[in-house]
């Protein structure tokens, strides 16, 4: 799995990896950032949360074409120090429930979109570029799985982090999150007054003093939670940081593929060594991936739900309480314990040399005796479960699945009959499908009433459901940006990985709608009309295999 790989892939996923976590912990906590500080419902969240994700993936295009005129690298650098700022600007402290904060907001938002949009789609291609060396080019596909199963690393540790960060504001000031109080606190500031004695019921469990004006423990309560999430925010600061310096420090490693020289010189020495297409086969590439960008958009769409649905129903609808083996997966360590015994199981079987088996045997054993020391150790049931901790599972999915997913197409491979890429994308969508299949079950035992989602189910729905939905993350994302490197005729390699986040940037806009439908209609029904979403794109890409498949020979 870790053979035959060009040394500037580890150190550009590592540049990455630190990336993911400021943008994640974005993800994690921005639509409940907006509901607290701002007192947003779901219908406007989800416009501003959707926003942030498509211009943060659109202007990727815009990067793109800058970086085919000017430099991948320096593209790259230029974008983390936009995000820097961008991080910075939102993590310094604001007054609750104000215009000024909300200029603040969007001035941050909007730069680490724009440094977004210099760094991700930039550095896939210089990671692309590595494997225009033939010593590398048949494990093309590996590198980007491995690619993404690190980059996930930083993306596991966000939501964690941010929920401690969260926790220790509010404690600091004598709260304990509670579910219920943003939104009631919100209302009352509002003038909503009625709401009153639900605050005083609820709030003397979370540090409401008796006596206490309700006016200003909400203002209290609410400035205390925002400040919590802006401490996330902070910590993206130094996570970008890091990520600068590995790249910086790093570039022994993938020096070769870099040509910083004035214009009029190729951008990128690899590109230069290519065949050149004649216009018919470029134009053939150039349409067989705007139709996977057509299907892309779709899959983006339900997929980052994790943060605005998936995120009311854990905040709405899911119990706040776990216990047994599911209160396991709100350990962070135990976590971790279980990744590495995954990549010691696989070691067993895939080393030839016995030291190296024998060395994964004792990890493996390790891993099973922590495991069940975290097990003991963790309390049953683990409480207040906040409802960002469920954004650990997509990345913490992504690295322990890696594994599993190479190792299936391997041996697919050697029996020749591994899918094409246009076909794992296929069954992506149809595994997205089931996914939200599994959200329709979850949600029988839910109400909507008022514009509110109400319920009390086990958290082992979602959490089977992000399962699900990492599956067909690594049929499809991986895949497909390996696709686009390797499809994507030479001369337009940057706008045709722009494209790619530009088509992700449409389906995440499109995560709008069903925080619209929030509220309005039986979950089971929303659920229901993502699953037709995913099936009809299903549908399409198989019915354009051989086009695409023709057009990539």
């Amino acid at each position: 799995m870790f053979k035959n790989q060009p040394a500037g892939l580890y150190v550009l996923s590592l540049a990455n990896t630190g990336e993911r976590f400021g943008y994640y912990t974005v993800i994690a906590v921005l639509v409940l950032f907006l509901q607290a500080k701002f007192g947003f419902g779901a219908a406007v969240t989800g416009q501003v949360y959707g926003g942030f994700l498509a211009i943060a993936y659109f202007l990727p295009m815009v990067g793109g074409w800058i970086a085919d005129r000017w430099s991948f690298s320096k593209s790259v650098a230029l974008g983390m120090a936009i995000m820097f700022l961008g991080y910075l600007v939102i993590a310094l402290p604001s007054p609750i429930r104000s215009a000024g904060s909300i200029v603040m907001l969007v001035v941050g938002l909007l730069l680490v979109a724009a440094g977004t949009g210099l760094f991700k789609g930039n550095l896939q291609v210089m990671i692309g570029d590595l494997y225009n060396d033939p010593r590398y080019s048949a494990h093309r596909d590996t590198g980007f799985n491995l690619f993404y199963m690190f980059i996930n690393i930083g993306a596991v540790f966000a939501p964690i982090t941010a929920t401690v960060l969260t926790n220790w504001a509010l404690e600091s000031d004598g709260y304990v999150y509670n579910m219920l109080l943003p939104q009631l606190c919100n209302a009352y500031l509002d003038g909503n007054v009625s709401v009153g004695s639900q605050i005083v019921a609820v709030a003397q469990e979370s540090g409401m003093r008796v006596g206490q004006d309700i006016a200003a423990f909400a203002e209290s309560y609410i400035d205390s939670l925002s400040t919590g999430y802006g401490y996330g925010f902070a910590v993206a600061c130094l996570s970008v940081a890091f990520s600068y310096l590995v790249f910086f420090f790093g570039r022994v490693t993938y020096a070769h593929i870099v040509n910083d020289s004035k214009k009029g010189d190729k951008a990128e020495q690899s590109s230069a060594a290519m065949p050149e297409l004649t216009p018919e086969q470029t134009r053939s590439r150039i349409v067989a991936l705007l139709l996977v960008f057509g299907v892309v958009i779709f899959f983006w769409m339900v997929f980052m739900q994790n943060g605005a649905t998936l995120t009311l129903f854990a905040n709405d609808c899911t119990s706040p309480n776990a216990y047994g083996a599911t209160r396991i997966g709100f350990n962070i360590w135990a976590l971790c314990v279980i990744a590495v015994g995954i990549f010691a199981l696989f070691g067993i079987f895939q080393n030839r040399k016995p030291v190296a088996r024998c060395s994964c045997v004792v990890v493996f054993l390790v891993c099973g005796a922590l495991l069940w020391y975290f097990y003991i150790v963790t309390p049953n049931p683990v409480t207040d479960i906040l409802p960002m901790m469920y954004q650990q599972f997509d990345p913490f999915y992504v690295i322990a699945l890696t594994p599993v997913s190479l190792a299936i197409f391997d041996w697919m491979a050697r029996k020749g009959k591994e899918p094409s890429a246009p076909r794992k994308i296929g069954y992506g969508m149809i595994v997205a499908a089931l996914a939200y299949v599994v959200m329709i079950f979850a949600s029988l035992g839910c109400t909507v009433e008022n514009g509110n989602a109400y319920g009390m189910v086990s958290p082992n729905w979602l959490m089977g459901t992000y399962l699900m939905l990492v599956f067909a993350e690594l049929l499809l994302s991986p895949i497909g940006i390996s696709f686009v490197t390797k499809v994507a005729p030479p001369k337009y390699k940057g706008a045709m990985m722009g494209c790619w986040f530009g088509a992700t940037a449409v389906g995440n806009y499109l995560t709008s709608i069903p925080m619209l439908l929030w509220g309005k209609m039986s979950l089971p029904v929303m659920w229901g009309i993502l699953v037709a979403v995913c099936l009809l794109a299903a549908l399409f890409i198989f019915s354009i295999m051989k086009k695409l498949e023709s057009a990539t020979e």
